[in-house]
């Protein structure tokens, strides 16, 4: 998905904004939905892009991991997936002589599937510059 969003860590960013592209991967028993071919059964696929929509073009912040963390708390909070892969990349990061497709952080959240969510795990977090 690609975005037009005001995060960064420099006024210039913030005020400006820029593109971001975000991937996302859920987890999620897909077998109730398959069996019955029951789309209520389903991840609602047109939310999931207008929640990650919110909040890239959303509230200016200025890390793309509290992008991401924002992401994948709405994902988790409002789709019946056990977990939520959410990348977050800047393709242009204003880095002074340095030559690359982009800056990007990837995390992992579980959430419980049945009742309220739990809380956010900090595993597989991982940040690079690609």
């Amino acid at each position: 998905m690609l975005f037009y969003g005001h995060h960064g860590v420099t006024d210039e960013e913030q005020r400006l904004g820029q593109r971001f592209l975000v991937d996302v991967e859920l987890e999620t028993d897909t077998r109730a939905a398959g069996q019955r071919d029951d789309i209520t059964q389903a991840v609602n696929y047109a939310a999931v892009y207008l929640s990650t929509k919110e909040v890239v073009e959303g509230e200016s912040r200025r890390l793309i991991e509290a992008v991401a963390e924002g992401i994948a708390s709405r994902i988790l909070e409002e789709q019946p997936v056990r977990g939520a892969r959410v990348r977050v990349t800047k393709p242009s990061p204003p880095i002074p002589g340095a030559v690359l497709s982009g800056a990007a952080v990837e995390i992992y959240r579980r959430g419980e599937v049945v009742g309220k969510p739990q809380k956010e795990t900090l595993d597989g977090e991982k940040t690079t510059a690609v």
